[in-house]
């Protein structure tokens, strides 16, 4: 469902992205895992068409992203870092925006709407305005936000990042009930996140794949057996294993 091509990315003389190649498929749950500053924002927006490449590039569905991005869109949910939103307006209205901007009205639009608040657990603040809400709420909204259009392809950037216990098990929770109809990636830099949601996880580091495996084969590569000291000695400065 999703091919990422040997994606390059130069900011004059930085490389921040070195090459980066995978693929994702129907019912996988990628993590995208790496330090801050290793590339992971930087790859997700190329992806997503929010940045070109300098070289390389990523089929979504079948639509090449350079290509032919708005069919690649299409086909992309996409919740970016930090959960932008318009925060005057409420959940409900947001979202009926939204809904609009898919393509969709009248009754179809209603019963987006409808779904996703029900989907993210929004029932409670759906007339309330966004910047009345706190960080978790906005995340979620913003999750509903990225899911109205069914998309098959989901990919979300930091999602779970300064929310407190209760609500990262809610966001989870959202991610693994709709895990085995898509394909979708999680950029992180939050180990737990792994262990948690993910059936597979790529380290980057220093704009390069470090590692390429399941959460138990990752731990594999050291003695012993914990994904924090695998993820340390993958991401040191210096060290390709």
């Amino acid at each position: 469902m999703l091919k990422v091509e040997n994606l390059k990315k130069d900011f004059g003389s930085f490389h921040a992205v070195k090459g980066v190649s995978f693929s994702v498929g129907k019912g996988e749950v990628l993590g995208f895992l790496g330090p801050n500053g290793a590339g992971k924002s930087t790859t997700m927006r190329m992806i997503t068409g929010f940045i070109p490449p300098t070289s390389g590039t990523a089929t979504i569905c079948g639509h090449d992203i350079l290509k032919d991005p708005v069919g690649a869109k299409s086909c992309i949910g996409y919740l970016p870092e930090n959960a932008p939103s318009y925060r005057a307006m409420t959940v409900e209205a947001f979202l009926e925006f939204i809904a609009k901007v898919r393509g969709f009205h009248g009754a179809e639009a209603k019963a987006k709407v409808e779904a996703v608040i029900e989907k993210a657990r929004l029932g409670n603040v759906a007339r309330q305005t966004i910047d009345t809400l706190s960080k978790g709420y906005r995340q979620r909204t913003c999750f509903a936000q990225a899911i109205i259009h069914d998309p098959k392809v989901l990919i979300m950037d930091e999602p779970t990042d300064g929310l407190d216990p209760n609500q990262k098990y809610v966001v989870r929770e959202m991610i693994k009930e709709m895990a085995a109809e898509k394909a979708i990636i999680i950029s992180t830099h939050i180990l737990e996140e792994v262990d948690a949601v993910c059936t597979r996880a790529i380290v980057i580091a220093h704009g390069e794949i470090k590692a390429d495996g399941t959460p138990d084969e990752l731990r594999s590569k050291d003695p012993s057996g914990k994904l924090d000291v695998v993820f340390r000695n993958l991401t040191m400065e210096g060290e390709v294993k």
